[in-house]
């Protein structure tokens, strides 16, 4: 981009981010330290210069390291911005979350955090395995999942290599191995971090319709009193969330005017955070798939992304293979993001996010297929133990097109239902009175 090109982005970002158009949050605004931003190394800057410049707003910060007690949705002034800044955030969002969690996390050759010197084989072979051992791969964990029927060996790459390295050699010495990285995953819409709230409870046997997600951990609240709630810890016990209990109300809740998409529907819970940023792994989400599978859901929610994996890619292909249905957010880094996963696996539902006039959000990402949109801005859910708040974001979509799924009975079915809307809208809006009105349920 030019220099005269820069400042005019520049300009744009300064003005949209000053105008006032707060991220959409899921909790009030509170005190927080400064964010600590990556430091540049030698005479490399980690932006170009109009991008430094408004790197302080709060806006700014909010996006590229998420506040511990809040969920929010990209704000729509960076997204007006334009794609390049998208992607500059986008990079040193990731950017920051290896370098605070440097002992377990590293990036690997596309800058995507993975876990620190492991990789993971799928069903592997013992010939594979034994070469891999002659050189100086060491086992670390060996699961069976008889859930999906599939194996995934963790592997401790050797002594002085970083993960990159070491599937460079892995490859060459047991080329027969489906091996990989263990890749994290984000919300798409905002930060996921523990709140100080119980967690929902079940009230009773699953019943009727059952519906899967993988998220963080769900708190409890009004709108979830008296609903089937069964929770699950795939990265140590769970832990409540705001990013979950805004995911679980908008498929399940129902208060006064506040209702979900899918009210007597059971839910599980699968909640691959445990209160931690830098969890959320590959591993994680295949044991928690194989965990929902057996519970036997219709429609399984993912509200999350991460890049291509052969160990997802492989358990979501056995869950599809039991007839249940996988739904997706696309993501809310912006068109020229990399296509973002499990959205983008085949058969699985890819969710884009549209707002109260029909428009598809300018900051939703891209898969490489897209089926729908559903409401996903200029809405509310409910706040970890009590209220609601705005939120924004393909996140807060995913839900919504996963409940009227379960409801319609197949993609079909839900297809016929679909709206015509404007922009990037696959085949329609789904779910559009769905739409809770914020000022409904006493959120100005």
């Amino acid at each position: 981009m030019s220099s005269f090109g820069r400042h005019l982005l520049g300009a744009a970002f300064a003005g949209a981010l000053l105008a006032g158009s707060a991220a959409a949050q899921l909790l009030p605004s509170v005190s927080l330290p400064p964010v600590a931003l990556p430091v540049p190394t030698g005479n490399v800057p980690i932006a170009g210069p109009v991008l430094q410049d408004v790197l302080g707003q709060p806006q700014a910060q909010q996006v590229i390291h998420p506040t511990l007690d809040s969920i929010a949705g990209l704000p729509e002034s960076i997204a007006q911005a334009g794609a390049p800044t998208l992607l500059e955030l986008r990079r040193l969002r990731l950017q920051e979350l290896i370098r605070e969690n440097r002992g377990q996390l590293e990036a690997d050759g596309a800058g995507q955090p993975v876990r620190r010197g492991v990789l993971v084989a799928v069903d592997p072979d013992p010939v594979s395995l034994q070469l891999a051992a002659r050189a100086g791969f060491r086992i670390i964990a060996d699961q069976a999942d008889p859930q999906l029927g599939m194996r995934a060996v963790q592997l401790a790459v050797p002594n002085g290599m970083n993960a990159r390295e070491g599937l460079k050699r892995l490859n060459r010495v047991a080329p027969q191995l489906q091996a990989d990285f263990d890749h994290l995953f984000e919300p798409a819409g905002g930060a996921l971090a523990p709140m100080n709230a119980g967690l929902a409870s079940t009230a009773g046997a699953a019943r009727g319709r059952t519906i899967g997600m993988i998220d963080g951990g769900v708190a409890s609240h009004p709108s979830l009193a008296g609903k089937s709630i069964e929770q699950n810890g795939f990265a140590g016990v769970p832990k409540p969330t705001g990013h979950g209990t805004a995911v679980a109300s908008l498929l399940v809740g129902n208060q006064g005017p506040f209702r979900g998409a899918a009210t007597g529907a059971s839910l599980y819970v699968a909640d691959v955070y445990g209160g931690n940023r830098a969890a959320g792994s590959a591993t994680a989400i295949v044991r928690a798939l194989g965990w929902l599978a057996g519970h036997r859901p219709q429609v399984i929610n993912i509200s999350l992304v991460g890049p291509p994996d052969k160990l997802v890619a492989r358990a979501i292909q056995i869950v599809q293979s039991r007839g249940i249905q996988v739904v997706a957010a696309v993501g809310n880094d912006g068109p020229a993001a990399p296509p973002q996963y499990p959205a983008s696996y085949p058969g699985v539902i890819a969710v884009t996010g549209v707002d109260a006039r029909g428009r598809a959000l300018i900051e939703a990402g891209r898969a490489t297929h897209l089926d729908f949109a559903a409401p996903g801005a200029d809405m509310a859910a409910a706040l970890p133990g009590r209220g609601y708040a705005r939120v924004r974001g393909t996140s807060f979509a995913a839900p919504l097109a996963a409940a009227r799924l379960v409801l319609a009975g197949s993609p079909a079915r839900l297809a016929s239902e679909a709206r015509s809307g404007k922009g990037r809208v696959g085949r329609g809006i789904v779910c559009g009175e769905c739409r809770i009105d914020p000022r409904s349920v006493g959120v100005r």
